[in-house]
């Protein structure tokens, strides 16, 4: 029983199907995969077979979102494999489209990323930790494109790059707090030019964002030629094209761009592509990836990352008109342990029975509802990812208090029994995709300036009072305006675990303002990074990171990824 076993001795335990016949169940020719070991294989999307075929029409979207995330996790990953795998157990044609882990949470906090329990995608080492390479490739990129910019300044200048306003960062996916702010350039002339420079986790790189926005090959040169990297001595933008970097970076991520397709614990066809944080990017796998899977199943489970309030709205607002589609249906997922959390309970007790706790948390979960369902005018099930200890009679009262909204709140069981656990879920969303979204769930117009899209999105999803602009980011907003990319799509960096800026206000009032610290230019990915509160783009790791659970065993078997 999954009670007795870690995450990682259930996926090792599970003898996974080849890859060419999890393809086959897409009607995807050998042909088009090319293979990383038995199990795993990078998907030729650019062949002939591909080249011919078409998004169908009739193929639904699911997105899968959560609540805003507590330390305790919700699942949300869990809950997605298990609907993909429930809806394969009933004859659906399904594809699962996820983002690759970073090896940053995998060593930090998480341990793993790949769903739990009898609902994972394997194989589960190699998909934690190296895969097919594609993070490695993008680091590679970023790094050559800042080697270049350097180099540039060292031979010469030509360009007139003022080396205090180079804005492009060095990046690496580990958690690294001591390479936030670093000068380098030190040890004399051969050694560079020294400057003030800094890293970024490789999820929050803008090389990341535009790989996973790219439609094809043309496109992401076109976004990497178009990514700003410095400012000259008299003010004039440098993109990443005027230091002759994108033949080269397009070089480094060819194979990257292609697709990943591996497969859940039941056989199920998974898409696992691309990386992007919600927190400091979109938060969203590869639009090639999910293209793909639109083109060969009926029904595409997709989800975006941590609560609803980042990832749903990044979705639906930048990789929605990109990808030309938009959900069908959004999944929430939910447990009783984070609505006493939001509902005031400390961490301790979340465990225990507290009927008034979920109430309070529950106004936290109604927002996000209200959200999906009026404000985008979207289809909405709410997934109750139950434990074994969890109360029936608070999981009916969670389901009551659903419905009173009009909406289906359905106790789901994937972690422990598969697509068993998942199947009441499948249904509710079979249900929910033969609604009609009551509009195109757009909450900005693209012609809105950056700081309309940024108030709209704070006060109609957030909730929020109003914002609040630092004298730098008003200065930031006319230098935009100059460039022309004032109309530019927003990507707000904040807290994961509040509506708000301010990691502790888990309540849901509107009483506060959103704080806009500082802007970031991510014009290769056609938005701009607003910057709120304190969140950083490098994380740092903990008291106890989840690296010194991990090890090798002398047969080659790696243990304490969970």
């Amino acid at each position: 029983m999954s009670q007795f076993l870690s995450d990682i001795e259930i996926a090792q335990a599970t003898h996974l199907q080849p890859i060419e016949v999890i393809a086959q169940k897409l009607d995807i020719p050998k042909a088009s995969l090319e293979h990383y070991g038995n199990f795993k294989a990078k998907v030729d999307v650019f062949s002939d077979y591909f080249a011919k075929k078409h998004m169908q029409s009739s193929s639904k979207l699911v997105l899968v979102s959560a609540l805003n995330p507590t330390p305790f996790g919700e699942g949300k990953t869990t809950i997605s494999i298990g609907l993909a795998d429930a809806l394969a157990s009933q004859n659906t044609r399904v594809a699962l489209c996820l983002r690759e882990p970073s090896l940053g949470p995998v060593f930090g906090i998480k341990g793993g990323a790949a769903g739990g329990g009898y609902a994972q995608v394997g194989p589960m080492e190699d998909i934690n930790l190296h895969f097919t390479g594609d993070f490695h490739a993008i680091e590679s990129a970023n790094n050559l494109c800042a080697a270049l910019l350097d180099n540039h300044v060292k031979q010469g200048n030509k360009l007139g790059i003022d080396p205090r306003r180079i804005v492009w960062k060095r990046c690496m996916d580990m958690n690294d707090r001591q390479l936030r702010h670093i000068v380098d350039g030190l040890g004399g002339c051969a050694s560079g030019v020294p400057r003030e420079d800094g890293f970024d986790i490789c999820a929050a790189s803008e090389v990341m964002a535009v790989l996973c926005l790219a439609s094809d090959i043309a496109d992401l040169k076109k976004r990497l030629g178009a990514m700003l990297v410095a400012y000259t001595y008299d003010n004039k933008p440098v993109y990443a094209k005027d230091i002759h970097a994108v033949g080269a970076m397009c070089a480094l991520l060819r194979d990257a761009l292609k697709p990943n397709l591996v497969q859940t614990l039941e056989g199920t066809p998974a898409f696992v592509h691309g990386g992007p944080f919600a927190n400091i990017a979109h938060g969203a796998n590869t639009v090639i990836a999910t293209r793909t899977a639109l083109k060969c199943a009926d029904v595409v489970i997709t989800e975006a990352g941590f609560g609803a309030d980042l990832g749903a709205e990044k979705f639906i607002d930048i990789v929605c008109p990109q990808l030309q589609k938009n959900p069908d249906c959004v999944v929430l997922t939910a447990t009783m342990r984070a609505l006493k959390y939001h509902g005031g309970v400390a961490a301790t007790d979340v465990s225990k029975p507290n009927i008034d706790a979920v109430k309070q948390g529950f106004e936290h979960l109604r927002i996000h509802i209200q959200n999906i369902r009026q404000t985008a005018g979207l289809p909405c099930v709410v997934a109750l990812n139950a434990f074994a200890n969890d109360d029936p009679h608070e999981i009916q009262l969670v389901s009551d208090l659903c419905q009173e909204l009009g909406v289906c709140a359905v106790p789901t069981y994937v972690w422990a029994q598969g697509s068993q656990g998942g199947l009441e879920l499948a249904r509710a969303v079979t249900r929910a995709l033969s609604e009609s979204p009551s509009k195109t769930p757009q909450l900005y117009d693209v012609t809105d300036s950056i700081q309309t899209k940024v108030e709209k999105i704070a006060t109609k999803w957030y909730h929020a009072r109003g914002v609040v602009w630092s004298d730098k980011s008003r200065r930031q907003l006319r230098e935009l305006s100059a460039l022309g990319l004032d109309t530019a799509r927003v990507c707000i960096a904040k807290t994961q675990y509040s509506l708000s800026d301010d990691p502790h206000k888990l309540d849901c009032s509107n009483d506060y303002d959103l704080h806009v610290r500082e802007l970031h230019v991510s014009a290769g990915a056609g938005f701009v990074v607003i910057m709120c509160g304190s969140v950083v783009t490098m994380p740092g790791l903990g008291k106890v990171p989840a690296a010194e659970a991990i090890d090798v065993l002398d047969d080659g078997t790696i243990v304490g990824i969970f």
